[in-house]
């Protein structure tokens, strides 16, 4: 029992910026570019770009990373919206590449 180890975040936790955001009739997508993370496992997302002004609050959120585009979601699966992401900042998220699953796990500012 104590010859074990288990190794957690042996890579370290991928830090990624976004390099663009598109407002469209279906989603805001933000675009990440392509980076080498494993399939599984946290990111920590600098959103550096702000949603324009005037774009509808009922927008689900969208990344797209390494050319596969997910929706970000809750606890419980309720999608992330524009009214949810105001400006720029900090969030992090889990994903795994092979549920299709990018869900928020940070608290958003109110």
């Amino acid at each position: 029992m104590f010859g074990y180890r288990i190794n957690t975040n042996e890579n370290g936790v991928p830090y990624l910026r976004t390099t663009g955001v598109t407002v469209g009739t279906e989603a805001v997508d933000f675009s990440l570019g392509f980076r080498p993370i494993d399939a599984i496992g946290d990111i920590t997302i600098n959103i550096a770009n702000a949603i324009p002004d005037g774009t509808a609050g009922t927008l689900p959120i969208r990344f797209t990373l390494n050319g596969s585009t997910r929706a970000l979601t809750n606890f419980g699966g309720a999608a992330v919206t524009a009214a949810d992401i105001v400006g720029t900042g900090i969030i992090k998220v889990f994903h795994n590449f092979y549920t299709g699953t990018l869900q928020l796990v940070s608290p958003l500012a109110p």
